[in-house]
């Protein structure tokens, strides 16, 4: 078993004296990209809801002094992806964002939000390059570059790009159905895979991979890949289809899977070596983990209670990925 050692609360948007409207509550979905003297951390926000109850999210960063994580270094002052044009599929959201070095540029793959009438919401995948040094990206353009299709009819979203012998792999999430909980729509959604040589165009591998645990209405997010040591390493989150809002033990956790080609998985989530804390913010749930090397040292930012309402905090890996 992998042995995480928590460092507790990293940044919480709640707690910035005189921060700006935009950036009320929640850092969700954190990534990481290395600087020199910093780590730049993207994640995505929330003002305010409006008049009814109705949010939109926007995505920022903030950097942490490399030499000491904990510590906030610079908080970025406007959202670093604009909303999407009245009528885009990323009028009401960019959430999650992930990002990556790419020779002088940082590309971004991000979720963006459209509102929908029978449920609540629907997203695909959108593209956006960065040459100010990841303070700001432009998006390549106003549609998505991964959709709902054939086969993924709803929900393409919480991208996370990686890039191994010179091909890009996009691994995201595809809805499976929606599930009526009370009066309130509940998404139930599988990790999927698509590769790259452009960025542009994208060959889906068509088919969930990562096994079940909780039954076929297990919902799967945020599939984070590493490799080290021989093998790909891949930590993302899970819940139960409903009542995981209100009942912490249906709610959020951290699984684990390995592979040795990208594409065929075994799940092994005996050997995650993180869980909820017994109280405090990450005691109801654990979520969308950012696992990343630094210094010779591996470490996962991750959510705790309400999805990142109260931030995301550090562990750290005690020994190596094996």
């Amino acid at each position: 078993m992998f042995k995480w050692i928590k460092k507790g609360i990293v940044f919480d948007p709640a707690t910035i004296k005189n921060r700006p409207l935009w950036m009320d509550q929640f850092a969700q979905a954190p990534n990481v990209v290395n600087f020199d003297n910093f780590i730049r951390v993207y994640f995505s926000c929330r003002p305010k809801p409006d008049e009814n109850r109705q949010y939109v999210s926007y995505s920022a960063f903030v950097d942490l002094n490399r030499k000491n994580l904990l510590d906030v270094i610079n908080v970025a002052e406007i959202p670093c992806l604009e909303l999407g044009n009245i009528g885009t599929f990323d009028e009401f959201g960019t959430y999650p964002v992930t990002a990556i070095r790419e020779g002088d540029d940082i590309l971004a793959f991000y979720g963006g939000w459209t509102r929908c009438e029978s449920v609540p919401f629907n997203v695909a995948i959108g593209f956006a390059k960065s040459t100010n040094g990841g303070s700001s990206f432009e998006k390549i353009g106003q549609g998505p570059i991964l959709s709902y299709s054939l086969n993924e009819p709803f929900v393409v979203a919480s991208p996370k790009i990686r890039k191994f012998n010179d091909v890009w792999y996009l691994s995201y999430i595809a809805g499976r159905k929606w599930i009526l909980d009370g009066e309130k729509a509940e998404i139930i959604y599988k990790i999927r895979m698509a590769t790259s040589t452009d960025c542009l165009h994208w060959n889906k591998v068509n088919k969930d991979i990562i096994s079940n645990k909780l039954g076929e209405n297990e919902a799967q997010a945020c599939p984070d890949i590493i490799f080290r040591n021989g093998k790909y390493h891949m930590f993302f989150c899970y819940r139960q289809a409903i009542d995981f809002r209100r009942n912490k033990e249906k709610s959020y956790r951290i699984g684990y899977a390995y592979s040795n080609d990208l594409i065929n998985w075994t799940r092994d989530d005996d050997k995650v070596g993180i869980d909820v804390s017994n109280d405090g913010w990450d005691s109801e749930m654990v979520a969308y983990p950012n696992v990343f090397e630094l210094d010779g040292k591996i470490h996962m930012l991750y959510l705790g209670n309400e999805v990142g309402k109260y931030g995301f905090g550090l562990a750290e890996l005690e020994g190596d990925l094996v």
